[in-house]
């Protein structure tokens, strides 16, 4: 019983944790491409 519980438990973290650098990964690449978006327009208007 007990080692099926903590079977479930380690898989549902790394799971998670997975999840979550991905996740992460993604999201820094959205906001430096749009970062980046921003500075671009700011020296066309300058």
């Amino acid at each position: 019983m007990f080692k099926t519980i903590s079977i479930i438990v380690i898989s549902v973290t790394l799971f998670g944790v997975i999840l979550f650098i991905l996740v992460k990964n993604s999201i820094k690449k959205r906001i430096d491409y749009y970062l980046k978006l921003n500075e671009k327009k700011r020296r066309k208007v300058k």
